[in-house]
């Protein structure tokens, strides 16, 4: 997982994530040189959720915007769309709670 070396990624090697914090300088255009895809998704998010909520996000309900966003987002370049939906209730029935 690369990220911009914040401190609050610290301790993402204690989960097991392989961590490498970029080094960033003074210069705006760095990031988008080592991390292009950050301010594409984060655009594409703010007008996914302006467009589509017409401003009527709620916290309490953002984890669930985020989750079909994501779920919209990674499907953008499925090769056969109309199954994604169809993997996703396969792989929700057969993974076991911890319940």
């Amino acid at each position: 997982m690369e990220t911009d070396g914040c401190e609050g990624y610290a301790e993402l090697a204690l989960h097991g994530f392989d961590h490498v914090a970029l080094q960033r300088s003074a210069a705006p255009d760095d990031v988008r040189v080592s991390m292009p895809n950050v301010n594409r998704v984060a655009a594409l998010l703010r007008r996914w959720l302006a467009g589509t909520h017409q401003g009527a996000v709620r916290p309490p309900h953002l984890p669930a915007y985020l989750d079909e966003f994501t779920f919209r987002f990674n499907g953008r370049a499925a090769a056969e769309p109309g199954l994604l939906f169809h993997r996703l209730l396969v792989h929700a029935v057969s993974t076991q709670t911890s319940i």
